[in-house]
């Protein structure tokens, strides 16, 4: 038997190969299916199944495709209803993989389709789960992630401490965790950074497998403090319920090279222009109206949390050899709508390049205090420190509030490391904003001046 868990860290995603016998299982994959058929390829086998752990929010899973290439049906379990061929598992339905068996355990909660797959190894002994995003290292899936029902998000928690308590704490503290999700993801509220884990460590750790916990104050802690999901989710859920382009068709079409009149052409009948470069390019010189997010980042997160409109049309500025990478890797969160690349990238752009000011940290703490600071971190992040006055203007949010600021005051940005600072600029700048200094460290910069930092919430910043 062999298991491999394949993460990808910008979308905090774990997809799952499962393999015995000549036989193999993918659990929750992503857009491409190159990587998973040519594992089994290489081994010498078939895939069988591609199983679904719920429909998912925050990226769309390669499912269909991967059923269309290498035959194998898909799984989802009770209540799911998608728009295309399937096997309905019902509650602790078995399939037989090689010589090992995976267990269907019907747990709603996150979703009213979410499922557990209980892997039985060929000794028949229960060795590991598969939770989706049902049990998280830390943390439990958020209950507001549905498609539309007439459930609401306290009728989830409440049917998610039910699976919890029937379903999944009274297997054996040996099995082996294997979540759909770690840090980063928005999935959940505050998952390890680890992304394997036993059964018995959650259940010492893990806040939402308290044994003397009430299911009221399940509910309540579950649902508390959620911020609300980025805008695609909804939309990644549908597609992936509902179906969607092939994903080669989407990386032909969006992979190609566009002269400079063939560009501007694209962005007069409205194309974004992506810059997907780091931020010391994007710095130090990018074409006008461009929207920041450098694939060194995480790159499909910030797309889905600031691309409103998934349908979108998108053009590139690119580094060389990373294009179809920038295609596919929008993709895998919906953003389909990719038309090209600009050819040489900014070096090709036949008008002004603009540029950002910037300020070491160590040179900003010389004049912090007659400065106008935005914070553009999280607000938790805002909440556990921040420089003194400073106002919390968090990224995530930004679109809601970009007129609550004056478009003719001086700014100086900064995140915690420079990368969300440079996005947050970059936004500021499309919507009239021409005073914005940033700071090229960020929050870590901070560290050892004589900055006066706080924990203090200011109650009039932004939320």
């Amino acid at each position: 038997m062999k298991i491999e868990q394949l993460y990808t860290k910008c979308l905090a995603e774990a997809a799952y190969y499962i393999e015995s016998n000549g036989e193999v299982a993918i659990i929750d994959p992503l857009r491409e299916t190159a990587p998973y058929i040519e594992m089994a390829a290489g081994a010498g086998a078939k895939i069988k199944y591609i199983f679904e752990t719920h429909f998912h929010a925050d990226f769309v899973s390669g499912h269909v495709d991967l059923s269309k290439k290498s035959g194998a049906p898909i799984v989802f379990g009770p209540t799911a209803k998608p728009d295309f061929d399937f096997i309905s598992a019902v509650d602790n339905q078995e399939f037989k993989i090689g010589d090992i068996t995976i267990k269907v355990l019907h747990t709603p909660g996150h979703t009213p389709e979410s499922v557990t797959y209980l892997l039985i190894d060929e000794n028949g002994k229960e060795h590991a789960i598969f939770t989706g995003d049902t049990l998280f290292l830390g943390d439990v899936g958020r209950p507001d992630l549905a498609i539309k029902s007439d459930l609401t998000q306290e009728d989830l928690a409440g049917m998610l401490f039910d699976s919890l308590r029937n379903r999944i704490m009274p297997l054996p503290d040996d099995l082996v965790v294997y979540p759909a999700h770690g840090a980063g993801s928005s999935c959940g509220k505050s998952m390890s950074s680890e992304t394997v884990g036993t059964l018995g460590e959650q259940k010492q750790t893990n806040y939402a497998l308290r044994v003397s916990m009430t299911r009221n104050e399940f509910i309540k802690e579950v649902t508390e403090g959620i911020l609300p999901p980025p805008s695609y989710f909804p939309k990644n859920a549908l597609m992936n319920k509902m179906g969607y382009d092939s994903i080669d068709d989407v990386i032909t079409r969006g992979n190609q090279g566009f002269s400079i009149s063939e560009f501007n052409e694209a962005v007069a009948n409205g194309a974004l222009i992506l810059d997907v470069r780091n931020q010391a390019e994007f710095i130090a010189g990018f074409i006008p109206n461009s929207l920041f997010i450098g694939l060194n980042g995480t790159f499909a997160m910030w797309v889905g949390a600031l691309i409103e409109d998934i349908k979108q049309p998108i053009v590139l500025i690119a580094p060389e050899g990373k294009e179809e990478e920038a295609v596919l890797r929008l993709a895998r969160v919906g953003y389909d709508n990719t038309l090209g690349y600009l050819k040489g990238g900014v070096e090709a752009y036949e008008g002004t390049l603009n540029t950002i000011e910037t300020i070491p940290a160590k040179e900003f703490e010389g004049i912090y205090r007659d400065s106008n600071i935005l914070d553009v971190r999280k607000p938790g992040e805002f909440s556990a420190e921040h420089v003194a006055d400073a106002q919390t203007f968090p990224l995530d949010f930004i679109n809601d509030h970009l007129n609550e600021l004056e478009k003719s005051t001086p700014y100086h940005v900064h995140c915690a490391g420079g990368y969300r600072s440079v996005i947050s600029i970059s936004i500021l700048m499309q919507n009239g904003y021409t005073n914005l200094v940033n700071i090229t460290e960020g929050y870590a910069g901070f560290r050892g001046t004589e900055m006066e930092l706080t924990d203090y919430v200011c109650p009039s910043t932004v939320k």
